[in-house]
């Protein structure tokens, strides 16, 4: 019986969990439930019009995981402020991430200009019809156009959004992504399809639809910040100057560096994978579309507990109690893991009918279906490893999450995606499916060095 109980924690460990748990569970269920009616809308209009978007979609993917890599190094630092009660110290690693935010996006601002065209075309080379592939680049080409006026505004709700959470705030980011989302899913219906008297804009219109979200997501949670300095006392004279002394900023850019360059890569990892799917033809990015837009409504849990993990224990880590930070890692870790069974069981029985809800053709169907069965039964296993991610990078051991993380995307799953997917004729079904099953690897990694408690380390002594 002691050691079953191990594995568990007190109610109040629980209840103070979910406290900071929920409202990221929330916020990012309405978000990916909303981006599921946007995608099953543009689905409607045709496959080609899913996949294009699906495709630069991936591409805006990576600067999104790229600016969550560049705020994640200060948010290290946030949160470890946060248990020592420093208000100076919080307020200069918001001004890094406004930044380092800046930087990123004017980056990504000019590939998109000048080289959107060409990351698109890598993922219609496998396709046989010339009409086909001019016809899908056009409409990438247009929604890309449209969207690159939502990167700044969503910057800069990030770099406030993750301050709030790491300080204990969840609601609030919580209600400025239902805000969005209901903006989102309004201006979509009238938008893309033509209502109220509006042209239907299709890829053009939803691209509007996102735009106008994160405009109105950035106001809302700015807004609320700087009206409450006494609760957020940072916010006074956030901007009275930008000075970040050059210590702290050397150690946030020492720590940092290696998460943006994880998530930077990682992203272009799983980009590369789908461009290594895409080569057996349109259809298979088309129902990879439909999968993923399912699974990451049923890994808002899992993912919601990565970014409790690193929130509580780097608290605990920051107040200097290392023993309790170990304790909490470890009960989150097992509780992340169990939702992501009872998730997966879910998820593979509305998989059974998902894939209907799209104007597509069967075959797109029988894929999508496919992919989301292989899926739904391996969560337990992204579940873990992310966990364990989150547990590492919370003590500032970001070079080992880097190693851990992105480098094994890139030695691991591309190489072995390359290869099956150029190499032999296996199914695409069973390529998926061996490519997702290679994280039991990944696991056994992270379950070593976690134990190993090289993560217990306290950066704002």
């Amino acid at each position: 019986m002691k050691r079953i109980r191990r594995f568990f924690g007190t109610r109040q460990f629980y209840r103070s969990m979910l406290a900071v748990a929920v409202p990221i569970m929330i916020q990012n269920a309405i978000t990916n439930f909303v981006a599921m009616l946007d995608n099953i809308m543009v689905g409607q209009i045709g496959t080609l019009q899913m996949s294009s978007v699906s495709i630069v979609n991936q591409l805006i993917f990576v600067y999104n995981l790229c600016l969550f890599g560049g705020v994640s190094g200060a948010g290290i630092f946030t949160a470890q402020f946060v248990g020592k009660g420093d208000t100076d110290g919080l307020r200069y690693t918001v001004r890094f991430k406004l930044w380092i935010s800046a930087a990123i996006s004017a980056a990504a601002i000019l590939i998109f200009v000048f080289a959107g065209p060409a990351l698109i075309g890598l993922y219609l080379n496998g396709q046989a019809r010339g009409s086909v592939t001019a016809q899908a680049m056009r409409y990438g080409r247009e929604y890309l156009s449209v969207m690159l006026a939502g990167l700044i505004p969503f910057a800069a709700a990030n770099v406030y959004s993750s301050t709030l959470r790491e300080t204990g705030e969840t609601v609030v980011p919580m209600a400025a992504g239902i805000l969005a989302v209901l903006v989102n899913l309004c201006l979509n219906y009238v938008l893309i399809f033509g209502h109220f008297g509006l042209p239907a804009m299709g890829v053009k219109g939803a691209a509007i639809a996102t735009v106008v979200s994160r405009f109105a997501e950035c106001f809302f949670v700015m807004a609320w910040t700087h009206s409450r300095k006494t609760q957020n006392a940072y916010a006074a004279g956030l901007y009275r100057s930008f000075r970040i002394p050059a210590g702290l900023t050397k150690d946030m850019l020492l720590k940092g560096t290696p998460l943006l360059l994880n998530e930077t890569l990682w992203a272009g990892g799983m980009a590369m994978l789908l461009q290594c799917y895409s080569t057996r033809g349109i259809d298979v990015v088309a129902a990879m579309n439909i999968s993923s837009t399912l699974s990451n409504i049923f890994n808002v849990i899992f993912i919601a507990m990565g970014s409790t993990v690193a929130i509580i224990a780097g608290q605990y880590l920051g107040a200097q109690k290392t023993d309790a930070a170990k304790e909490a890692a470890h009960h989150m870790t097992v509780f992340s893991v169990l939702c992501s069974i009872a998730a997966g069981i879910a998820m593979a029985a509305f998989g059974l009918v998902f894939p209907n809800f799209y104007n597509t053709a069967d075959s797109v169907r029988r894929l999508a279906a496919s992919f989301i069965l292989i899926t739904a039964l391996l969560m337990p296993l992204p579940a873990y490893t992310n966990a364990s991610y989150f547990t590492l990078r919370c003590g500032g051991r970001t070079l080992i999450t880097f190693l851990f993380d992105s480098v094994y995307v890139w030695v691991v799953n591309v190489p072995m995606a390359y290869c099956l997917c150029h190499f032999t004729g296996l199914p695409i079904v069973l390529v998926y499916f061996l490519i997702q099953l290679s994280e039991i690897l990944k696991c056994l990694i992270g379950y070593r060095m976690v134990k190993s408690g090289i993560w217990l380390n306290t950066l704002v002594k």
